[in-house]
């Protein structure tokens, strides 16, 4: 099989073309000039400037106390509202929020103090809460979600076992699904 060698002046070619495309994309990506008018529209509609991005530190920090820090989380949450769905990326494409942070270690008080503020629910945090009706009703429609994983890869039987007494409904319907 024969091997691909670009000559030097298809290289040099390709590279200016290259380094052209990256000197503009900061003026691409900043200018709304580029972009239709309707989507303007709709992202006016959905609040258009959202404000700076948030600092990859503060939400590692956030996420991490999730785990276990009601307190902190709470304090965290009052000075930087828009942590609540933040998420951070360990690596690998696991990706976890707050709520995940809670869910996954049977953190109840804090899991349900970010759903009474607006956290997007999901199927971990229900499972962890023992929300069976809601459980049912996910696996009814999508049966292959048992085999779902949240963050860092775990089950929803892991979330069910850390759900603790009030979770005991999810987990032996979890573990019936199992056989």
């Amino acid at each position: 099989m024969a091997q691909f060698s670009p000559s030097r002046r298809s290289f040099i070619a390709s590279s200016l073309t290259i380094a052209g495309g990256l000197a503009l994309a900061p003026s691409i990506l900043a200018a709304d000039s580029h972009l239709p008018d309707s989507v303007l529209a709709v992202n006016k509609s959905f609040g258009g400037d959202r404000g700076a991005v948030l600092d990859p530190a503060l939400v590692q920090q956030f996420v991490r106390i999730s785990h276990f820090d009601s307190d902190g989380v709470r304090q965290m949450l009052d000075e930087y509202p828009s942590l609540l769905n933040a998420g951070w990326d360990w690596g690998g494409g696991d990706f976890e929020t707050g709520l995940g942070a809670a869910s996954h270690v049977g953190n109840r008080d804090i899991a349900l103090h970010f759903i009474s503020k607006g956290a997007r629910m999901n199927l971990f945090a229900a499972t962890m809460l023992g929300h069976l009706e809601i459980v049912k009703g996910f696996l009814g429609l999508y049966p292959k979600l048992i085999e779902a994983k949240g963050p860092h890869g775990l089950s929803l039987l892991h979330h069910a076992k850390k759900g603790g007494e009030p979770a005991t409904g999810v987990l032996a319907f979890l573990e019936g699904l199992h056989g």
